[in-house]
């Protein structure tokens, strides 16, 4: 079988792969079965797959996952995150469509402790799901403004997406972190106006905006406002790494949580191991598999064959980003965003380094599809989530919710036409990659 030639080898592998997702096997089950089906083909020691991919789960940037899970899982039990909202919701005042923005806002603040998208759904969606309700807003159009701004929770740094990216693709996780900041906001901010908008027209305003209120909740929430700069701050000053960082937030948001706030009980905080465990397990056997999976495209050097046979087509390089986001779009629609990375990292990256892309470009664009993959159906977690918050049918969240996935995609589209938003901040960067 050794004269399998590598897009034959490919062609096995996913074929495999695929075959196994359509008869509903569990994805790290398809990926590390088509794995094996190859190594057994080509006659490779069975045993050559275990060390490939335990060896994967000894990489120190890895250890920031399970680091930055609990972090986010302690910061919702000590009270951080509901003092984060109500900044936010005390900068909007009176603005059309202002609990809206404030929900947005407040997953930006959220996103960059959690790094999580379900995460920062579920913690900003408790509060500010029934408050909007409560002003008079469309229940469903509450939960989808939720569910689609908790994507911004993978795209503001720390982000647990960026590190599975960065430790597949060999790429800076600082940097990563780094380029997180002006798409983030960017995306905030295209979300922001629709809400206005659209709020506007329905006659739906904020708040009464008073400086003295504003003052309360930034006095009140001065601890909270400080996590992430301590953790941002930090990685940014290379006083430490982003799987320190996460390290150090742990231990701050238990010193706020027990001594500041004291919010933080003893049952809340096995809680929070309890979540930590369960997430970072299933994540790790994915990574699992898919580190072999990885192994085997790029040890036959399948990516670099795809690469030249899709620069044969064009060398137009709008029109290869075109059918890679619509890919991602379609992927994120039926798969789970780190299966998502782990999957396409090892075979699309060679392409678009191939056509002059940077790495931390094309990671970012990744991302940033992903977090819609969190609000469109079927897969869709966000979407589920905030469909239990709010008990709303799938289909009328989604309903709601595609006019703010479109707002998504025009600012995917801005970042793709002008790569300089993404690589400004990065490029200006003096931490040494981890």
């Amino acid at each position: 079988m050794e004269a399998l030639s590598p897009l034959g080898i490919g062609g096995l592998l996913f074929a495999v792969f695929f075959v196994l997702l359509l008869i509903g096997c569990p994805i790290m089950v398809a990926l590390g079965v088509g794995t094996m089906v190859c190594f057994i083909i080509l006659d490779i020691d069975l045993s050559m797959m275990i060390e490939r991919a335990f060896a994967s789960l000894t990489a120190f940037p890895l250890m920031a996952l399970p680091a930055f899970v609990l972090a986010g899982a302690l910061m919702e039990a000590s009270g951080i995150s509901r003092r984060l909202v109500a900044v936010a919701e005390a900068f909007v005042g009176p603005i059309p469509g202002g609990l809206a923005i404030s929900t947005v806002l407040s997953c930006v603040f959220f996103g960059a402790i959690s790094g999580s998208g379900p995460a920062t759904t579920a913690a900003v969606g408790m509060l500010m799901i029934p408050a909007m309700t409560k002003r008079g807003y469309n229940t469903a159009y509450a939960a989808a403004t939720t569910a689609t701004a908790g994507g911004i929770g993978i795209i503001i740094p720390p982000s647990i997406p960026m590190v599975i990216y960065g430790v597949t693709g060999q790429v800076s996780i600082s940097k990563m972190f780094m380029a997180g900041f002006i798409p983030g906001f960017l995306i905030a901010l295209s979300l922001c106006v629709l809400h206005y908008f659209k709020c506007r027209k329905a006659n739906l305003g904020g708040d009464s905006w008073s400086l003295r209120h504003l003052l309360h909740t930034i006095k009140d929430g001065f601890w909270s406002i400080l996590a992430p700069l301590i953790i941002l701050g930090g990685i940014y000053a290379g006083l430490f790494t982003p799987t320190e960082a996460a390290i150090v937030a742990i231990f701050y948001t238990l010193f706020v949580g027990i001594f500041i706030h004291r919010e933080l009980k003893f049952r809340a905080f096995m809680a929070s191991l309890n979540t930590t465990s369960w997430l970072t397990g299933r994540v790790l056997v994915l990574v699992f598999t898919a580190t072999a999976f990885g192994y085997l495209l790029t040890s036959y050097r399948i990516p670099v064959e795809l690469a030249n046979w899709v620069l044969s087509f064009t060398n137009n390089v709008y029109m290869v980003w075109f059918f890679v986001v619509v890919l991602l779009i379609f992927l994120g629609m039926f798969m789970e965003t780190l299966a998502i990375i782990m999957l396409v990292t090892p075979v699309l990256l060679p392409i678009m380094t191939a056509y002059g892309v940077d790495p931390i470009h094309f990671g970012l664009i990744l991302i940033c599809c992903c977090g819609i993959g969190f609000s469109t159906p079927p897969l869709g977690e966000n979407m589920f989530i905030a469909s239990g918050i709010s008990n709303q049918s799938l289909e009328i969240i989604s309903l709601k919710a595609m006019p703010m996935v479109f707002a998504n995609l025009l600012a995917i589209i801005i970042l793709v036409a002008f790569p300089s938003l993404v690589m400004f901040l990065p490029n200006m960067m003096t931490v040494a990659a981890p």
